[in-house]
């Protein structure tokens, strides 16, 4: 399995734009399937936490939109994960004998995916005919640091699997272990939860 940091840069940012204008689906195939997976659901986080924001859709709105949001979110870390196995399956990464990086490749990846989304937003806020020009201004100019930032994690993606791949670096999958989401693990839904429902 061969993964390209700058082709995983840009299927991010081409599925940005194509999901605003037809309705959002995985599609790709292998690692690439993984990658818009995690995409798609910090796309559909993105658009829930806008939401989430409105004050103008009363509290049943924003209670089903936190519900969304926390699916999405244990959906995104779940795939996050899934591309590290991927990744740790086809490099097979020395246990040993060299430095480990605290993040991983997959972390890496979901952060890119955050940055494409915001560089197709705060471009929109860029060029945005009904904002004032000091608005797009000011969001021109953080337009250009997150193109930026997106293209050092990118050759940093790309230099963390090249010395991964030479036995240079190493690292491990870091499960997220989430709890709040889970009736088990969270003191409010199992102290609280109904008679016989209790894990």
């Amino acid at each position: 399995m061969r993964i390209d940091a700058q082709e995983c840069a840009a299927r991010q940012a081409e599925l940005t734009a194509r999901w605003h204008q037809a309705e959002p689906a995985a599609a790709g195939d292998g690692f690439l399937r993984l990658l818009e997976e995690n995409h798609l659901r910090n796309f559909s986080l993105w658009h829930e936490e806008d939401v989430a924001r409105r004050e103008d859709l009363g509290f049943e709105a924003v209670y089903r939109a936190k519900r969304r949001i926390d699916r999405f979110n244990q959906e995104r870390n779940n795939f996050i994960e899934k591309m590290d196995e991927a990744i740790v399956a086809a490099l097979a990464p020395p246990a040993a004998g060299c430095p480990r990086n605290s993040e991983t490749p997959g972390m890496m990846l979901d952060r890119m995916s955050i940055l494409a989304l915001k560089e197709y937003h705060m471009h929109e806020e860029a060029v945005r005919a009904d904002a004032t020009a000091e608005h797009r201004e000011k969001c021109g100019e953080k337009l250009a640091r997150i193109r930026r930032q997106r293209s050092d994690l990118a050759d940093c993606l790309a230099e963390l699997l090249a010395d991964v791949a030479a036995r240079r670096r190493t690292f491990a999958v870091y499960y997220q272990f989430k709890m709040y989401n889970d009736p088990a693990l969270n003191p409010q839904l199992y102290r609280h939860a109904p008679p016989g429902g209790r894990a």
